[in-house]
């Protein structure tokens, strides 16, 4: 008799490289904790572990919410808020690169696609926040407009997804190609300005593009293509001088574990009233950054 064992999940060469840049963030960072961590900031920690609850609670990115806390209630610049949220996420949405590419939930093409958009447009973003020296009135602005667009992807999430499922077919490859190329453009300008909306709105246009894909693998190719764009984004805001190393250790102390326990919480609470009540909190935050 031949004993039938079960395969287990492999990396594919392309989720290493993916892994391996986004740990190049994580080792930045780790470099910095020793002389980082006296300075840890107690109350930095508790509102990382917060938000850290509410991500794993909703699936909602930390730049969703860490982004403007940092702003409105800390007073950081909005520069040092979106380029320490940048490095933050390239190190964490790594690992979920990791995950999705042993579970095969990657398409590496649609991956490839959006970071032929988003790298150039990052790089060029880039160049123009270091042209233009003051940026926080456009950070904020941007920012703020954002988070109103996530709130409305959280509310009429389930009406979009069943849209997008009736009108599956419609596009050619070709154009489908082209926009999702497009979509990575647009991204990598947004994201480099305001590190938010490749969670909410990135998923969110995929399944547009893409309607007959599992959502899981278009969750796995959206975090993959967010780990270099994040990376390059938030790479650029340190060479600008807008990130803070202390703060970013200080958050991760606190977040790291609040994703742990939000996760575990999930299947208690019901997540489509904590979805509205974020909802509301992200338009009126946004509302406030944007005017």
């Amino acid at each position: 008799m031949v004993d039938h064992v079960q395969a287990q999940p492999t990396l594919s060469w392309r989720t290493a490289v993916v892994f391996l840049v986004g740990a190049l963030a994580l080792a930045f960072v780790a470099a910095a904790v020793a002389g980082a961590f006296g300075h840890i900031n107690p109350l930095y920690s508790a509102s990382g572990l917060a938000v850290g609850v509410l991500v794993g609670l909703t699936g909602v990115g930390g730049g969703s919410l860490m982004t403007p806390l940092l702003i409105l209630l800390f007073g950081f610049h909005p520069g040092t808020a979106v380029g320490t949220d940048l490095l933050y996420a390239s190190a964490t949405k790594s690992v979920g690169t990791a995950v999705h590419g042993a579970n095969k939930t990657i398409d590496w093409r649609i991956t490839g696609l959006m970071a032929a958009g988003s790298i150039p447009a990052t790089l060029a973003t880039v160049l123009l926040l270091y042209v233009l020296h003051s940026t926080a009135k456009l950070i904020s602005t941007v920012l703020g407009f954002m988070l109103v667009i996530t709130a409305i992807t959280l509310l009429f999430r389930k009406p979009i997804f069943d849209f997008a499922q009736r009108r599956a077919g419609v596009l050619s490859p070709r154009v489908t190609a082209v926009a999702t190329v497009l979509l990575g453009a647009v991204l990598g300008v947004l994201i480099t300005l305001s590190s938010v909306g490749a969670g909410a709105i990135g998923v969110t246009v995929l399944i547009f593009l893409y309607p007959r894909m599992q959502v899981s693998r278009i969750v796995g190719s959206d975090i993959a293509h967010a780990v270099p764009l994040t990376l390059i984004a938030g790479a650029g805001h340190w060479l600008l001088g807008s990130v803070n190393l202390p703060l970013l250790i200080s958050l991760l102390v606190g977040s790291i574990p609040g994703i742990i326990i939000g996760s575990q919480l999930t299947p208690r609470i019901p997540e489509r009233y904590l979805r509205v009540i974020l909802a509301g909190t992200l338009v009126l935050v946004g509302a406030k950054l944007a005017f």
